[in-house]
């Protein structure tokens, strides 16, 4: 089954890219997976607080997608794949990739102010070697202008 991969965060680009992406699945017949990411911590505290910082991190990632996952179903009686990952965002995005063959798009959202996404940077950047393809959807788009498009 196709699959189109959305990186998940609080940001709108992220909602305007999840929007797109199922939107696309349901016309397609395809299925949505949801990457939250959670950057490693750069310091080194006491073990159980550098452990207990980290956790916190992770949770308020994976509540995060949980919401957005279920918002998609709501909307379209699907669930879609949900993933955690702690790392380098672009490191855990290319192994996630590479162990999910199934991937046809991996869908990232631009800001609608300007200003630039480091993901959209580094894989626009990159995209001639992504083993699928990258899809933009700009952040200025309404969700009538999304669901036309998909």
């Amino acid at each position: 089954m196709r699959v189109y991969l959305v990186i998940m965060d609080e940001t709108d680009e992220a909602r305007v890219a999840l929007r797109f992406a199922s939107r696309r699945a349901a016309a397609s017949g395809a299925a949505v997976h949801i990457l939250a990411l959670v950057a490693k911590q750069n310091f080194n505290a006491f073990g159980g607080v550098q452990a207990t910082i980290e956790q916190e991190a992770y949770d308020r990632a994976e509540v995060m997608a949980s919401s957005a996952a279920g918002s998609l179903f709501s909307e379209s009686g699907k669930m879609p794949t949900i993933a955690v990952k702690t790392g380098s965002s672009q490191s855990v995005i290319k192994e996630y990739l590479a162990e999910h063959p199934e991937v046809a798009a991996l869908v990232l959202g631009a800001s609608s102010e300007g200003g630039s996404n480091p993901l959209i940077t580094h894989f626009s950047a990159h995209a001639g070697s992504l083993p699928c393809p990258l899809y933009i959807v700009p952040g200025s788009f309404s969700a009538e202008d999304i669901d036309r498009l998909a």
